[in-house]
Formats: C-alpha cells, sequence, structure tokens
C-alpha cells in the first residue's frame, strides 16, 4: 500500500521547500533532513511522474475552456494541500523510512560517486571495438585468400563484402556467389564486387553442391556464435556447409567478437530457429489452393544452425580460431555470473 508513503514522501517535500521561509521550526528542519537521507526505493519510484496519471473525472475543473488534470490525493503534486499535519507526518514518515532501511543491504545506501565514470569507459571500449572491427577483420584477409583461389559465399554479408575486397586489393581470384533465395542477397553482392572488378559468378543456391568441386574455400557470415563452436548463419547456410564438408573444402566464418554468445544448443538446431510467413516464398493466391492448403506444408526459417564439426576456422577481429576454442574466449568476454541466464 503506497498511499502512506505517498502521503510522508509528500510531507518531506514540503519540509524541505519550507526551508527557506522564516516560519520554519527546527523539528521540521531536522525532519526534512532525516527523510531526504532514509527515502525508499519504491517512495523514490513512486514519486516519477509516470505515476500521476491524466485520468478525467468527473471533478476536474475547467478554467477558460481549459481542462485542468485533476491531482492525485496524497500524491506529491498536492503537497499545497497537506500542509495542516506537518509534524505529525514528519515523525510517522522517519520512523517508517528507517523501518524501510532495513529491508535493503548496507551496499543499497552506498554513495558510489565513481560508478558513471566506469560504466562511460566500459561503453566507449565497445564503441571503439565495433568502430574497429572489420579494419581488422580485413588485414587478415592476404592471410587466407591465396591468388587464384575460387571462393564461395551466401547471400549478402557487409563483413565478406570487405573481407573479398580488401583481399582483391593483393591477390586476383574469383567468387561464386550464391544468390540466397527468398530475399536474393546474393544479387546485390555479386553487383558490389563486381564495380570492384572481382571476377564474380551468381548461381541458384540449389547448384551449391554441383560447383562444390571446384571450390577452394567458402566464406560464411555469421549472426551468431554459440558456446559449443557451432554457428548460426541465414537460412541456406547448413546445406553449404553439408557441401562443403562432403567434398573436403574448408569453410571459414568472418565475425566480430561481440557475436559470441555464452549460449548451447542443449534441445537440438530447432529451438534455434525463427520461423517467418511464407509469404515470401508462396503467394497467398497459391497457398488458397485445395491440393497446396491441405497436403503441403511450408516451412521459412530465418537462421540455419550449423554444428562445430563441418566449420574449420572463425575468422575474428582478435583474429584466426578453431571452433574448439571458442569455449576459451567466454572466459575473456563474459564473467561467470553471467552464464547462469543461459543454463
Amino acid at each position: 500500500n503506497m498511499e502512506p508513503i505517498d502521503e510522508h514522501l509528500a510531507q518531506s517535500f514540503k519540509d524541505k521547500a519550507s526551508l527557506k521561509s522564516s516560519t520554519t521550526t527546527a523539528a521540521s528542519t531536522a525532519a526534512a533532513t532525516a527523510i531526504s537521507r532514509n527515502l525508499s526505493l519504491a517512495s523514490m519510484l513512486w514519486a516519477h511522474p509516470q505515476h500521476l496519471t491524466n485520468t478525467k473525472s468527473s471533478s476536474a475543473s475547467t478554467t477558460g475552456g481549459t481542462t485542468t488534470r485533476p491531482k492525485r490525493s496524497n500524491s506529491v503534486s498536492s503537497v499545497d494541500s497537506s500542509s495542516n499535519n506537518s509534524h505529525s507526518a514528519a515523525n510517522d514518515t522517519l520512523t517508517m523510512a528507517s523501518h524501510e532501511e532495513n529491508n535493503f543491504p548496507p551496499s543499497f545506501y552506498a554513495s558510489r560517486p565513481h560508478f558513471r565514470a566506469t560504466v562511460m569507459e566500459a561503453i566507449q571500449e565497445i564503441i571503439i571495438d565495433l568502430e574497429a572491427l572489420k579494419d581488422n577483420i580485413d588485414e587478415q584477409a592476404s592471410s587466407h585468400i591465396h591468388a587464384g583461389e575460387v571462393v564461395l559465399t551466401y547471400s549478402r554479408s557487409k563483413t565478406v563484402d570487405s573481407f573479398l575486397k580488401a583481399a582483391a586489393k593483393k591477390r586476383k581470384f574469383s567468387v561464386i556467389v550464391c544468390e540466397g533465395a527468398p530475399h536474393f542477397g546474393g544479387h546485390a553482392m555479386a553487383k558490389s564486387l563486381a564495380d570492384e572488378g572481382i571476377d564474380t559468378t551468381v548461381i541458384h543456391d540449389s547448384a551449391a553442391f554441383a560447383i562444390m568441386a571446384r571450390v577452394n574455400k567458402v566464406l560464411l557470415p555469421a549472426h551468431g556464435v554459440l558456446a559449443n563452436g557451432g554457428l548460426i548463419a541465414p537460412s541456406g547456410s547448413h546445406m553449404l556447409a553439408l557441401a562443403a564438408a562432403h567434398n573436403s573444402v574448408p569453410l571459414v566464418c568472418l565475425t566480430g567478437m561481440f557475436k559470441l554468445c555464452p549460449m548451447y544448443p542443449h534441445e537440438g538446431q530447432d529451438t534455434l530457429q525463427d520461423l517467418v510467413s511464407p509469404s515470401s516464398v508462396v503467394d497467398y493466391v497459391e497457398l488458397s489452393d485445395q491440393v497446396m492448403a491441405s497436403d503441403v506444408e511450408f516451412v521459412n526459417p530465418v537462421h540455419d544452425y550449423i554444428p562445430p564439426q563441418l566449420i574449420n576456422l572463425y575468422v575474428t577481429n582478435i583474429g584466426a580460431f578453431q571452433p574448439s576454442y571458442i569455449y576459451r574466449l567466454l572466459a575473456e568476454y563474459y564473467h561467470s555470473d553471467d552464464w547462469e541466464s543461459f543454463e
């Protein structure tokens, strides 16, 4: 019940405001000082403006065509109407505040003047890492792409696009891009690479297995990297990973370490899928057909989960790592207490 807290909090603000008045007594001054030190969390939150609702009622007054918002009784905004019982309210508030103080640990009331600076420093470090992420990955391009190679990639990724353009400054190679249906991001990817003078070819997603025997390396982007070294990639990437493993073609993932997640796929890849409407695959007019509606089941996933045994290398902004080493990086980027929310 917040009514007593609101009444006493209102009186405390009234007493603090009256310190400038010559009629303020010594008792009210002491009460206001003590209250300001012992305000509880509930009372502080309840004093925020969002708790003062602007609801119209029959008691709302109208002045000059303008409706005045009715004040909630015993609220902070109605301090002026509660000036009759100042001393008794102050004494009751002191008692209640001292009782509520015992509900929180002493660290709750400790002063931390350097906390803001620490948080701002951590945020600045993250911003610097994100701004330099692509540059750090692009610096490793010449170490992983060699002259005359045929590189296969899937759909569109700004990280992969920048990586290939950086490698093209020192190497001459060819790129095959899967179109990435149904959104066909591979078309824009191929155009961007071709504009930089890179030999680029676009193929259907279904032709990936047939062309894999001519490919030297597969590059994939990442939506997320799991704690076991598994990869969450755009839908259709799992097909490329299986084809690459069948033909012994190395699969390399380009990602920043901010995508590392302390989550394990305990319940299989189906729990990591986001299924969206099949309208991007099949038109609604076709879905109205009786045969299509009764005998065909449409599944339109957004991402694919690729197990770590299908991935050969992760190229990150801090270096290249095998999937088996990913769990060691968790200790550097996550505190052990943060893992509890993912167990």
